[in-house]
């Protein structure tokens, strides 16, 4: 997954170099693609848990973001939509107890068995859409002044694991990792909204659906966000 991120911001970086770099066809043809507003989003977050059980807390979870965003704008107007390809993680990390994914302890559904290891890490990953309308108030330049959005943004899951840290028998440290994506939604629909000014903003996230598959079994309702800080240009 840390490969596709990082191809995504090669992606990026070198369309950039291109576009600063005019004259063949080829660099006429990336200005154009890049003439787009806020073609790269790149964000940071603090992320968190809506509706875990009083019981389950964590520790400073942190996610990251980047998406390829086109702009569309309506004529002789400074509003626009956009839409674009993306890579969303998150790391949440569990205070006294884990996520048994695996079901050890009960196979049709998550469990949160206590835990003394040092870190509990869930982390996930999503391949995904994001769509949003867009307000600028220099509809011509986006790395001037007042900007604002709103919009979704629809997920596929494509990793899901945890991640456990402890210190073993005879003092070693050890580390635990179980992969299982089967007791999560594969889907994932979330509302989005950023505000600032030039190339930084804040913004925020919200799943409207469960981040858990229901069942008869499971009465978990837990809903991620994330809020953060936002880095958009070319």
């Amino acid at each position: 997954m840390k490969k596709i991120i990082f191809t995504l911001g090669l992606i990026a970086v070198s369309i950039g170099v291109f576009a600063q770099d005019g004259g063949s066809p080829m660099n006429k043809a990336v200005n154009k693609v890049t003439h787009s507003n806020d073609f790269l989003m790149v964000q940071l977050s603090y992320d968190g848990w809506a509706g875990a059980p009083d019981s389950i807390k964590s520790g400073l979870n942190r996610g990251f973001n980047i998406a390829l965003m086109y702009d569309f704008p309506f004529k002789k107007s400074k509003l626009s939509m956009a839409a674009g390809l993306g890579i969303s993680t998150s790391g949440v990390y569990l205070k006294d107890h884990t996520m048994d994914i695996q079901g050890k302890l009960n196979r049709n559904q998550v469990s949160f068995p206590t835990s003394t290891a040092k870190k509990n890490k869930v982390a996930t990953t999503y391949l995904e859409i994001p769509i949003e309308l867009r307000y600028r108030s220099v509809p011509d330049n986006a790395n001037k002044g007042f900007k604002a959005a709103v919009g979704v943004k629809v997920g596929a899951l494509v990793d899901a694991h945890t991640k456990i840290k402890y210190t073993g028998a005879n003092g070693s440290k050890d580390i635990d990792k179980d992969a299982n994506r089967g007791f999560f939604n594969p889907w994932r629909f979330a509302a989005t909204a950023r505000v600032g000014y030039g190339n930084f903003a804040l913004f925020g996230s919200y799943s409207l659906n469960p981040l858990l598959k229901d069942n008869a079994s499971n009465n978990l309702d837990i809903r991620p966000y994330q809020i953060g800080i936002c880095l958009s240009g070319l």
